[in-house]
């Protein structure tokens, strides 16, 4: 593990009690200049995990509680008349800063919804015909109930797509509860590992990271084994598999690395693909999910051997 990112690990596991693995996925995102989509229950600390991250990175922080009332405005911002200036001026949105939580993002409007969907794709906002740039770097962590939850609409395929990894945080493990109960302060302080400008810097580098011809012919590979299976629907758009390879390259740093093997790839596949893969009528009949399917196709691939 790359010294730096595991001394902003440890920070964060002061407030996220045995999540390691999760919280190793959320920077690896970051540094790959992705989103994170979280989805789970209530009250297993995905706000706590958001708050933590900030904290940690001296990243801006704004939070948004989604609900059907909130409207695309609240987040893009708005123009307001200046009787004394005599002149609209700008008021920004919850966009304008380095880590927007979007908490419970399946409860707003398809509108609102929308409205944050340019944004992380575009990385600004136009408001009255006048576009305003998000700082940068800029992450959204997006928070949603499972579909079964009373009052949530369910993301489009195509909003989806835009978050780099998808993840459930889970229940924490049995000695991970006790340690959450013994704790005075649940909200401990969370010291600064670095500033934006280094953070900057590196996510040049992991760009950077050398990558063999049979890695991206093994993610290529992949990408037309899901669209010509019999049970997928929807399979990994070019997009996808750019995620999947940038994903790779931030997981190789992390491990203490210059370039990209193919474990690395394979380390990245279900928080990367799943909730990209849309599975047909035929899949769900003969009870077939995407992580089988993922393992199917990742061992049916053939790839060359990588020699470096």
């Amino acid at each position: 593990m790359d010294s730096l990112m595991q001394q902003i690990i440890d920070e964060i596991k002061k407030n996220i009690k045995g999540k390691d693995e999760v919280i190793a996925q959320v920077l690896c995102a970051m540094l790959a200049g992705g989103h994170v989509l979280l989805e789970d229950i209530p009250g297993v600390g995905k706000t706590t995990l958001a708050v933590s991250v900030s904290e940690a990175m001296s990243l801006t922080y704004k939070r948004v509680q989604f609900t059907p009332d909130v409207m695309p405005s609240d987040i893009t911002g708005f123009s307001m008349f200046n009787p004394q200036s005599r002149e609209f001026e700008y008021h920004s949105g919850a966009a304008m800063c380095n880590l927007l939580l979007a908490d419970e993002i399946n409860r707003t409007s398809p509108k609102t919804q929308s409205a944050l969907l340019e944004i992380m794709e575009e990385g600004k906002v136009t408001v009255d015909g006048k576009t305003h740039f998000i700082p940068k770097p800029f992450f959204v962590i997006a928070t949603q109930n499972p579909f079964g939850s009373a009052g949530t609409q369910r993301l489009p395929e195509s909003q989806l797509d835009r978050f780099m990894i998808r993840l459930s945080v889970g229940y924490p493990s049995h000695d991970s509860s006790i340690d959450i109960l013994k704790s005075d302060n649940p909200f401990n302080k969370i010291q600064a590992v670095i500033d934006t400008e280094r953070f900057t810097a590196i996510q040049e580098t992991v760009a950077g990271l050398h990558v063999d011809d049979a890695v991206y012919d093994f993610i290529v590979n992949l990408a037309e084994a899901s669209r010509n299976n019999e049970y997928i629907g929807l399979g990994i758009s070019p997009r996808g598999t750019k995620a999947l390879l940038r994903m790779s390259k931030a997981y190789a740093y992390m491990q203490g690395k210059d370039y990209v093997g193919m474990e690395d790839v394979v380390a990245n596949l279900v928080p990367v693909l799943s909730h990209r893969i849309v599975l047909n009528s035929k899949a769900k009949a003969k009870d077939i999910d995407v992580l089988s399917l993922l393992r199917t196709m990742q061992n049916e691939v053939r790839v060359a051997k990588i020699s470096f």
